[in-house]
């Protein structure tokens, strides 16, 4: 049995990521907002597997939770948390991770911090 509290690849949507993105991008730093970028293209691509887009998915809807482990508006330490579960699930599905999407996170990460 699932956590109702505990969000989970349902739980994601395009637009509450890319509202996440643009309100956090700069308090997030680059490093997690990279990998929330990866996870989104990789997640776009017709290529990718069910159970990969699934813990794609799930990765960003807790990137995108309001609630998590440590609250976002800690200072030095709330996106952490995030980074963790981005990280983790960017090793699981590494193999869906090519230029092209590496790519195309660079160029929208740029837009942010460059």
């Amino acid at each position: 049995m699932s956590d109702p509290n505990k969000p989970s690849s349902e739980d994601y949507s395009d637009h509450d990521f890319w509202l996440k993105v643009k309100q956090f991008a700069k308090k997030a730093g680059r490093e997690v907002i990279d990998n929330a970028l990866c996870l989104y293209y990789a997640a776009q691509r017709p290529d990718t597997p069910k159970w990969a887009k699934t813990v794609i998915f799930g990765a960003l809807a807790y990137f995108i939770a309001p609630l998590d482990a440590i609250p976002d508006l800690t200072p030095f330490v709330g996106f952490t948390d995030d980074l963790g579960a981005l990280a983790a699930a960017l090793a699981m599905v590494s193999v869906y991770v090519d230029d092209d999407v590496e790519q195309q996170a660079a160029e929208k990460s740029s837009a942010w911090f460059d």
